[in-house]
């Protein structure tokens, strides 16, 4: 069949016409998108601020490291203050008091708890040896019992690794202990710069944000507003998580030492740390449970109910402690969590997800107040007023 040539020539037009209105569309589409959410200055200047931030924490993260540890946890003292603070005039005394407190903890996480942990993960290592033994012998069990689903050939191949990736872990733990003379000198690092560092981010509090606000405009409505959204719903959050270690510590350490279970301090402290890292750290901490309880007990009645007694200890933590102690805190969806976790710690390893909730939360503050204009375009108002 053959196509009159007028015919073509009107097919090629309208393609062209078609194509040429879609691209304007989409240019107009992002043109409105772009003046509803950037035309204000404040936002450019948040968006220069965030960039900023970001590109010195990805380039000059490592050398700022005791920098940004003061800063933090000079922030978590600030709330301490600010309650002293109510009761005694001078912020000057409410400022010593406060940096007492912290300094006497920290002399008794160093010169008293680490020695214990430090003496339970030496035991702990002292008996891996044993335990290998008893899994090959239990291993080598299974293909008698089992014939039509585990091979002799598959668990002889399955103890040579788990044999090898022990031996790894010894040979890293070797190297670290030979290349300890750096950690020992960046700890005396922290040690000294960072306690003194978090003393006069307190004490000179005003001082320091005063000389800060020179460099940023006098207008800076947005920013305030997410400081204020992100200092209360961190706030709430880091009073939360502290209470939840110190309670779910503390009950898995007390249910550990009733049962006779080994290395009960390092379990309850392990268990206790792993709140930091919502769902993902509540099933993974509970592998080392299992594996000392199996080695201590066998698959005994003893066990059993540790394990049940462990599984009430979180079932209890989701499903009331949770709820109690973060009904005022940040409010964001479990996969909203997760995704954080993954994307931060993808980002910045162990830090990243230990501050993944507070950056997502950082993320929604930022979402919650971001000013937006609405269009001239009727289709697009109308879909501002739905969204």
């Amino acid at each position: 069949m053959l196509v009159h040539p007028c015919t073509k020539g009107n097919y090629d037009l309208i393609i062209a016409s078609l194509t040429f209105n879609y691209i304007k569309n989409m240019f107009e589409f992002i043109n409105s998108w772009y003046r509803r959410y950037f035309t204000d200055p404040q936002a450019a200047l948040l968006v220069v601020l965030l960039v900023l931030s970001a590109v010195i924490l990805l380039t000059m993260g490592k050398m700022l490291a005791p920098l940004l540890a003061a800063l933090v946890i000079a922030y978590l003292l600030e709330g301490g203050v600010a309650k002293l603070q109510r009761k005694i005039p001078s912020r000057f005394l409410a400022v010593n008091l406060v940096y007492l407190l912290f300094v006497a903890f920290m002399v008794f996480i160093l010169f008293g708890l680490l020695p214990l942990l430090s003496k339970q993960v030496s035991q702990f290592f002292q008996e891996v040896p044993e335990m290998i033994n008893n899994g090959q012998a239990l291993l080598l069990q299974l293909p008698g019992q089992y014939p039509e689903f585990i091979s002799e050939d598959y668990v002889s191949q399955l103890i040579i690794t788990i044999r090898q990736g022990f031996s790894e872990l010894g040979g890293s733990v070797l190297s670290i202990s030979v290349a300890s003379i750096p950690a020992i000198i960046t700890v005396l690092v922290y040690l000294v710069l960072v306690p003194l560092m978090i003393f006069f981010f307190l004490k000179d509090k005003e001082l320091i944000i005063d000389w800060l606000g020179r460099f940023l405009p006098k207008e800076r409505r947005l920013i305030n507003e997410i400081w204020i959204e992100m200092d209360a719903q961190i706030g709430n959050y880091v009073r939360g998580k502290f209470n939840e270690i110190i309670i779910v510590g503390s009950a898995s350490y007390i249910t550990f030492v009733l049962f006779g279970l080994n290395y009960a301090p390092l379990l309850g402290l392990i268990v206790g740390l792993s709140v930091l890292i919502p769902y993902i750290g509540a099933a993974v901490v509970t592998l080392p449970i299992a594996f000392v309880a199996y080695f201590q007990w066998g698959l005994s009645a003893d066990f059993v109910w540790l394990m049940v007694s462990y599984g009430v200890i979180q079932f209890l933590d989701g499903n009331v402690l949770v709820p109690i102690l973060f009904s005022e805190a940040v409010n964001l969806h479990p996969v909203a969590i997760i995704v954080a976790i993954l994307v931060f710690g993808g980002l910045w390893g162990f830090l990243g997800v230990f501050f993944a909730i507070p950056l997502a939360t950082l993320v929604k503050a930022l979402i919650n107040v971001w000013p937006t204009y609405e269009s001239d375009d009727p289709t697009l108002q109308g879909q501002d007023k739905t969204s």
